[in-house]
């Protein structure tokens, strides 16, 4: 494979990052993690470590290519699940740890993706968002029944609230998994958490796919550092990891 991968977490204006990223990657296969530790929950830093720990041990634990990529990404994302509900064990409910996550998995010219809750995935080409994953959260029920538009997500009252998360409840957690995505040279794969992608606007998404001569981690990083800017002072922990598709 020939891309290029790029990682950035900054801690905005809080006072912990309770966020983790990762991109791993070897000849045939690439994975992409963004996990968010849900801060209004105790210890989201250590459920966000937990779920990133057991969803690289995972990838590296499969053999490459991966041969069945849909199932691997629902047994390492319900591996990760049961780790940080472990965490949890023998606790109240409303103080067990908890967390949100998006992760993409490359090979064979294709993306394969799954998230829980609110940390997103996009597919960039050109000079449009050819996707993005759908947040499980109220405002993405708003948005799908025409209640809300896109733009007003970003500052709704309820924007925080989602439906489902790894760790708490012992129960699986819904998650979205994606079909098989083709992929074009030049192709950009973003994932983020809401840190991020509540603070950029589709044009910026946009401008960044189109930055070519640049390093992928600066161009990350400077639209991180945007983000950070355009909800100053009350920033959010603000992530991401992105991968560049040259060819196969």
């Amino acid at each position: 494979m020939q891309i290029e991968i790029a990682d950035v977490s900054l801690i905005g204006h809080r006072e912990e990052n309770q966020d983790r990223v990762a991109a791993a990657a070897d000849e045939h296969s690439a994975l992409l993690v963004v996990v968010d530790g849900m801060g209004g929950h105790a210890e989201g830093a250590r459920a966000a470590e937990t779920a990133l720990a057991t969803l690289l041990e995972t990838f590296w634990q499969t053999a490459h290519p991966v041969f069945d990529p849909l199932g691997f990404l629902h047994l390492a994302i319900g591996r990760a699940h049961d780790a940080v509900a472990e965490l949890g064990r023998g606790l109240a409910v409303e103080a067990r740890p908890r967390a949100t996550c998006a992760v993409c998995l490359v090979q064979g010219a294709a993306a394969y993706w799954a998230h829980v809750g609110d940390s997103r995935i996009y597919q960039l080409r050109a000079q449009r968002v050819v996707e993005r994953t759908r947040d499980h959260s109220h405002v993405e029920v708003l948005l799908r029944e025409g209640l809300i538009t896109e733009a007003q997500i970003h500052g709704h009252p309820m924007r925080n609230y989602v439906e489902c998360c790894l760790g708490g409840d012992p129960v699986l957690p819904e998650m979205s998994v994606s079909a098989r995505r083709r992929l074009e040279s030049g192709d950009l794969l973003l994932l983020c958490t809401d840190g991020f992608w509540s603070g950029v606007k589709e044009e910026d998404l946009v401008r960044f796919v189109e930055v070519t001569n640049e390093p992928l981690r600066a161009a990350l990083t400077a639209l991180a550092t945007r983000a950070v800017d355009a909800s100053a002072p009350y920033s959010d922990n603000t992530s991401a990891a992105a991968l560049r598709w040259r060819a196969a």
